[in-house]
């Protein structure tokens, strides 16, 4: 895995923990309010001038700021307490190792915080549990809210059993890379939007010359491209409610078979031998790969190659497919105030103030629909194509989680070895599997 994507270390993970890059530190309460609002961090009600109105603390417990964002975290805060007076946001941030355990110490000892953030990973957990708060009744209720503010594959992404319990606050995702340079040379068009596993192939093959060590295509052969993958050949790993397994379908064994084509019939794709120990990043960077799957975090790592390159859809065979890795925010069931943190969801998820204030920072992307609010970033090259990267999101497919989570990547990440060595054929490895996955949701 350390030669695919850089995500995994943070992706791989238990339903508990989140993705990386949080603070070391804790902090019980926001010094924005703090310095501007009395009473930030009292959870009790107080009357303000208007008789009419109460002023209610919501708490907000969080991992993804870390002391690089913490100050956005803060001007995020001032911004909604500056729309809704009469609301006050108490924070607290956790290391990325402590969160989700003192998450769950508080949720089991009647302490829950108001709202709190959930990778979707561990969002899928949550509301599968009861913990979540319903936001449909609410979401009907508010005359303001509109959710083609968000993109709406990711607004649906964080509904369980077709009940909305979060909204998505960030997300990242996986696009094709390219390097402009060896496609002129080979006389090869670019990768375009309508691109399937064929044109990717024959293209492909024009690229890569061995005698110089270059490869045409590269995407890793593991669990986390697989799942991805199938969707691209109209596969999945479980029925619509995931009580049935469905690995071993005849999509997902022709799927994997051309994911391992590449590598050991056709040679467009660089074997684990091959790549002697450099990653997947490196390679392209020297000039060596053509086409990389791998994620938009690497935009900063490829700035200042020597050549030029872009970004495209995947291509797909039945229909596109894209990675989406998200965090998001929800209530908890108890809260007290659920139409007060129903606002704070909101504006984290779809408001034009939290999105620029992600933007400027570099603190992940917002999953918004208008393109307007994200034009700096957009305007950043290279690419040139970075509205692609919004693209993807209309073909986003989400990782297909469930209770035994780490079984699941455990299990799959064994057949799929085999099959990477020749040991096992796909289909051998896909039918041994399918009784296991099976188990799993029985």
């Amino acid at each position: 895995m350390k030669n695919s994507f850089k995500f995994l270390a943070f992706i791989c993970i238990a339903l508990f923990l989140a993705i990386a890059g949080c603070s070391q530190t804790d902090t019980s309460s926001s010094e924005a309010g703090d310095k501007s609002k009395e009473g930030n961090g009292n959870k009790e009600t107080t009357s303000t001038t208007d008789e009419s109105e109460e002023v209610v603390t919501i708490d907000y417990f969080t991992f993804s700021p870390g002391e690089q964002h913490e100050e956005d975290l803060q001007k995020m805060i001032s911004a909604f307490e500056a729309e809704n007076p009469n609301i006050k946001i108490n924070y607290e941030m956790a290391s990325f190792d402590d969160y989700f355990t003192k998450l769950q110490t508080r949720l089991a000892g009647g302490s829950a915080p108001d709202t709190f953030e959930l990778n979707y990973e561990s969002f899928v957990n949550y509301a599968s549990k009861d913990v979540l708060l319903p936001l449909d009744e609410l979401i009907k209720s508010d005359s303001e809210f509109d959710s083609s503010q968000i993109n709406q594959e990711a607004f649906k992404a964080f509904q369980h059993n077709k009940t909305q319990y979060g909204m998505v606050e960030s997300f990242s995702n996986v696009v094709l890379y390219y390097n402009k340079e060896l496609f002129d040379e080979a006389g090869v068009d670019y990768p375009s939007a309508d691109w399937t596993w064929e044109d990717e192939l024959e293209a492909a093959k024009a690229l890569t010359n061995k005698e110089n060590g270059i490869y045409g295509t590269y995407a890793p052969i593991q669990f986390w491209e697989f799942y991805k993958t199938i969707e691209q050949n109209g596969g999945s790993i479980f029925n619509p409610d995931k009580t049935e397994a469905t690995v071993n379908s005849a999509e997902n064994i022709e799927a994997l078979q051309w994911m391992v084509d590449k590598v050991q019939k056709y040679n467009v794709t660089p074997s684990d031998s091959e790549m002697s120990g450099q990653s997947d990043g490196d390679l392209f960077i020297a000039g060596k790969i053509a086409m990389l799957r791998t994620g938009i975090w690497m935009m900063g790592s490829f700035e200042d190659v020597s050549f030029e390159w872009d970004i495209a859809l995947e291509p797909g065979n039945t229909q596109k497919a894209h990675h989406f890795f998200a965090n998001g925010l929800a209530a908890h069931k108890d809260t007290e105030h659920p139409k007060a943190a129903w606002k704070w969801l909101k504006f984290m998820s779809a408001s034009e103030d939290a999105a620029k204030i992600r933007v400027d920072s570099s603190w992940e992307l917002p999953a918004v629909s208008n393109t307007e609010l994200v034009d700096t970033y957009l305007q950043q090259t290279p690419p040139e194509s970075k509205e692609v990267v919004f693209e993807a999101l209309d073909s986003l497919v989400v990782p297909p989680v469930i209770e035994e989570w780490n079984k699941l990547t455990d299990a799959f990440g064994k057949e799929l070895d085999l099959v990477k060595v020749g040991k096992k054929t796909p289909e051998e490895a896909l039918n041994d599997l399918q009784p296991q996955i099976q188990s799993l949701v029985d």
